[in-house]
């Protein structure tokens, strides 16, 4: 039976790195190819390629789920098109064992999955997206088209880079009044953390008045905000991209400035909910392979894994959103989708068994 077991697990566990490598691989490729288009300035082919390095292991991330349901489907789907599950089961071997020998495969991708995604991923990501906008000239422009904006009070602010070792480029802020009136703009080129507060450098600050308006110039500006390096961190990153700590302290950090938070606790339920997902979408895949996929060619299998993939991805990218704009809960727009996929599995298995 562990013979039976460890070679259920090895075509299993070798199909989803297979698969992972084939998926990755043309994803590196058309990164690339993606970045080429926003060479300029000391962001060059060399800088490009380093970019899609760094930001491989949130890629890796990203497809990880689909890496394992999609394995799990063509391992299992290999082994039953050669009549190896006909002969274990003929063996005596229950569809559970089966279940639980292809599971372990996905556990292991579940754990390296919650690795990747906490503490590896996140920095990656956090430095490429720094290192590019400054090869890009974040310092030079005010509000670029990349970087982040962010609001306390009436003051809105837009970072064109972030670095992790607490120095900004490109601070551009824009005070308003309390009917929302632009009382004044400024831009500084640099800003370094001191400590407790940041220290803006070449500061040029434009006021509008009654009369017209004013120039004032300052090569250092004390900068008084609850900015933190590890909030900014955080902040410069998309939220899909982020580490689940960082999600929680950002999205607790909103909360309290009274903003809307909706986009990090949906992005924080997706990645702390993502290990149930990635088992309810293996169990949906073997489910498949003793139900409806049993005597299929392998090309239909791919395609149907493919489509339930999508349609799974698709369910969550659509109640996601909603529960933004309509206001309920965000862990039901993702758990609604897993409840119905391990509906679906389990209605299937019950039906092999």
């Amino acid at each position: 039976m562990r013979k039976i077991d460890g070679y259920t697990m090895r075509t299993v566990g070798g199909a989803m790195f297979l698969v992972m490598v084939v998926v990755l691989s043309l994803d590196f490729i058309f990164a690339f190819i993606g970045e080429l288009e926003d060479t300029r300035n000391d962001y060059q082919i060399l800088q490009a390629l380093w970019y899609v390095l760094m930001t491989l292991p949130r890629r890796i991330y990203d497809y990880l789920p689909l890496g394992a349901f999609m394995g799990c489907l063509i391992g299992l789907g290999s082994m039953a098109s050669s009549s190896e599950l006909t002969v274990i089961r003929a063996a005596g071997v229950s569809i559970k064992r089966i279940v639980w020998s292809a599971m372990k495969p996905a556990l292991v991708v579940v754990v390296i999955g919650v690795l990747i995604g906490e503490y590896l991923a996140p920095p990656a990501e956090r430095y490429a997206q720094s290192e590019k906008a400054v090869a890009l000239g974040a310092g030079k422009g005010v509000a670029t088209a990349y970087g982040v904006w962010h609001r306390e009070g009436n003051t809105f602010m837009h970072l064109n880079a972030v670095q992790p070792n607490g120095v900004l480029h490109g601070v551009s802020m824009f005070r308003f009044s309390e009917g929302m009136e632009l009382e004044s703009s400024s831009f500084a080129p640099r800003a370094i953390y001191q400590g407790d507060h940041w220290l803006l450098q070449n500061v040029r600050t434009t006021y509008i008045e009654d009369t017209g308006t004013r120039l004032e110039k300052q090569q250092e500006l004390r900068w008084e905000t609850g900015l933190s390096p590890r909030v900014l961190s955080v902040l410069i990153v998309k939220p899909e991209n982020l580490s689940i700590t960082g999600l929680y302290t950002y999205a607790s950090y909103l909360d309290e400035q009274g903003l809307n938070a909706a986009h990090y606790w949906l992005a924080f339920w997706k990645k702390t909910l993502m290990p149930l997902g990635t088992a309810v979408m293996v169990l949906v895949a073997i489910s498949f392979i003793f139900g409806p996929l049993r005597s299929v060619t392998m090309g239909f299998r791919v395609f149907t894994g493919l489509l339930v993939g999508l349609l799974f991805k698709y369910m969550q990218d659509l109640l996601g959103p909603m529960s933004v704009v309509y206001g309920f809960n965000p862990m039901l727009a993702v758990l609604i989708p897993i409840a119905v996929n391990a509906a679906v599995g389990a209605v299937l298995m019950r039906r092999a068994g």
